[in-house]
């Protein structure tokens, strides 16, 4: 299958060179809670890998089809993992691949979020909980507990509304009338791919839940197509369901994350710099974050949640050689335009088509003579003083879009009344928190 299809790639440093850095890996560990470093005991420890002779590990034959796992397009998105070269503690095949994206909550918690999702009868094969329902954010009431937000990745949407409009019918507005292929019409059509139905009580819990298909959610996690659900799982989600494809897709996002953040930050930073960096790719162009967020949203997700942004990166930090911890527990990068340029050349896809389309445009009409070589062309807008502009206008270009048409979305696929209640209660933390 692709995993497998994945070449091992030397690393630009010696294995010497690797243990050397180790220091580096125990006092980037410093920064994280003592929960954050349960790799191998979490409450909700990783599933297995599929054993060498499974299906998901085998080559293509005559009696293996490739799309049993993956789409002929999602096959072709996965190809693009070749270009990411993960740490060797920390490859697809490894029994500690992706356990990073393993956060620990509260226990009780962590059950309710799971009695909630086995409520739902349609197959639900990826699940997640987010937000401040499930992680604490500076500047929330705790009194008033908010609505726990979900999403559901699911194999076959018409198929998956079908079955769960036969047993919550409730959940829907009136688009429900319209039958199944409607719904799922609508979800994949329209906004960011995701069918939200908001203020649904579920086991006593307030809830609003959001499908999306697995096919769009990876391409999303790898190519950043709307960045809607992927720039989401930048933040700590807690995983209730896991699925071996989207959690390799996700350590790509994970990653694409972080060379974005370097990319507009100086030579020197703080682990708050980059996690607030991080955690804003995804608000750049978002309507909602002049009107009905808080405006001081990255900040105070950030500030509460230090140690499970650490639990989230600091592996995938190790895996740069161009990154390094400094005494003071500051972080430095290599500002060579050879490494940045590489850093340039691994951005998502659609960022990348972007970025590459505004220098060119750039550099035309400045008179400025781009390389032939694609290599020095990458280090040239690695060096560039205009990159992080570049890289501003490219994610706006790729949210603005996609976020408010999911919003507008959102008022027939929630239906007025449960609409204008969302509404008001974000144009109240709005007003508060200004």
């Amino acid at each position: 299958m692709i995993i497998k299809n994945i070449p091992h790639v030397a690393r630009p440093f010696s294995h010497t060179a690797r243990h050397s850095r180790q220091p580096v890996v125990r006092s980037l560990a410093a920064y994280g809670t003592v929960q954050d470093t349960h790799t191998h005991h979490s409450s909700t420890p990783p599933p297995p890998p599929p054993p060498p002779h499974s299906t998901f590990y085998q080559k293509p034959s005559s009696t293996v089809k490739q799309d049993q796992l993956f789409s002929d397009e999602t096959r072709l998105q996965l190809e693009r993992l070749r270009q990411h070269h993960f740490h060797a503690t920390n490859l697809p095949d490894s029994p500690d691949f992706g356990t990073n994206q393993y956060l620990n909550i509260n226990e009780e918690l962590r059950q309710q979020l799971k009695d909630i999702v086995a409520q739902f009868h349609a197959p639900v094969r990826y699940a997640f909980a987010y937000g401040s329902g499930v992680f604490q954010q500076t500047g929330y009431d705790k009194k008033n507990k908010p609505m726990i937000d979900f999403i559901f990745g699911v194999s076959h949407p018409e198929h998956w509304h079908a079955l769960n409009m036969q047993q919550n019918p409730h959940h829907y507005s009136g688009l429900r009338y319209l039958g199944s292929n409607a719904v799922s019409y609508i979800e994949e059509n329209f906004g960011a791919g995701v069918y939200f139905n908001p203020y649904v009580e579920v086991n006593g819990v307030m809830i609003k839940y959001g499908v999306v298909s697995i096919d769009r959610l990876c391409r999303d996690l790898i190519d950043w197509e709307t960045l809607y659900v992927a720039g989401r799982m930048h933040k700590p989600v807690k995983i209730l369901r896991d699925d071996a494809r989207v959690r390799l897709a996700n350590q790509v996002n994970l990653t694409e994350a972080v060379r974005v953040a370097l990319l507009t930050l100086p030579e020197t930073f703080d682990q708050v710099e980059l996690y607030e960096r991080i955690a804003g790719i995804s608000y750049m162009g978002d309507f909602r974050m002049t009107v009905g967020e808080n405006p001081n949203k990255v900040k105070n997700i950030v500030g509460a949640q230090l140690g499970h942004f650490h639990r989230l990166y600091f592996s995938l930090l190790d895996d740069l050689p161009n990154v390094a911890v400094l005494n003071n527990g500051q972080f430095q990068q290599n500002l060579n335009p050879k490494f940045r340029g590489l850093m340039v050349q691994k951005l998502p896809r659609t960022l990348y088509d972007l970025i590459m389309k505004q220098h060119r445009e750039f550099a035309k009409r400045s008179h400025l003579e781009v390389p032939m070589s694609k290599a020095s062309t990458y280090q040239q807008i690695a060096s560039s003083p205009n990159l992080p502009q570049y890289m501003d206008q490219s994610l706006r270009s790729i949210i603005a879009r996609p976020a408010l048409t999911q919003s507008i979305k959102g008022i027939f696929t929630a239906g007025v009344f449960k609409s204008s209640r969302y509404v008001s209660a974000k144009l109240g933390k709005w007003a508060k928190a200004k």
